[in-house]
């Protein structure tokens, strides 16, 4: 009989995370933001001295969002930021590896984001115009990405993401930092938004 296959991932915080059944207490946000700070977007594809990692990504969409939205709830702002919290366990896999690997990725990743939420105060499943507006926030970014770092025209990207309002992004301009900085800074971030919760 075959030894069933370990889905489980052992933490630098000790925790142990089961892949397929994620549960809250096994969650701590120094984990994800180490492992955030150490995933590249793009596939490392990207131009600079540092990969641009999943967690400066995930900074700048909480920023992008609260601009887009300004009155918004501030547990929404923290939902912004954790949108691709998964991928400290998982990866950033870029949608064409998402398309070719199907369902099953969307599935784990709604698993580990339920989770996440759970963990921090958020309900399992954001309403839809929440995620909506965190999307068009990711989307924003992924143009930005793409342009600055990642080496495509401003007309490549507006095929892809959609053509940004400039005047939301006028003044932003992506720096690539060392993965501690980074994971400082997304750390500080979310305990800015878990108290300005409380």
């Amino acid at each position: 009989m075959a030894k069933p296959s370990r889905a489980w991932q052992r933490m630098l915080s000790g925790r142990r995370l089961d892949l397929l059944d994620p549960t809250p207490v096994d969650i701590e946000i120094d984990d994800i933001a180490h492992g955030l700070a150490f995933v590249a977007r793009w596939n490392g594809q990207t131009k600079g001295d540092f990969a641009y990692s999943v967690a400066e990504h995930s900074l700048l969409v909480e920023t992008l969002f609260g601009r887009i939205n300004p009155k918004a709830a501030v547990k929404w702002r923290l939902a912004a930021l954790l949108h691709d919290a998964p991928e400290y366990v998982i990866g950033d896999m870029i949608s064409p590896v998402k398309a070719a690997v199907g369902p099953s990725y969307g599935e784990l990743d709604a698993r580990l984001i339920a989770a996440i939420h759970l963990r921090f105060g958020l309900p399992a499943t954001l309403p839809i115009t929440v995620k909506k507006q965190i999307k068009k926030a990711d989307r924003i970014s992924a143009w930005m990405e793409a342009v600055q770092i990642a080496g495509f025209s401003e007309k490549e990207a507006h095929k892809l993401f959609g053509k940004p309002d400039l005047a939301l992004i006028g003044d932003l301009e992506i720096q690539l930092r060392p993965p501690v900085e980074v994971r400082t800074s997304y750390v500080a971030r979310h305990l800015e938004l878990l108290a300005q919760l409380a």
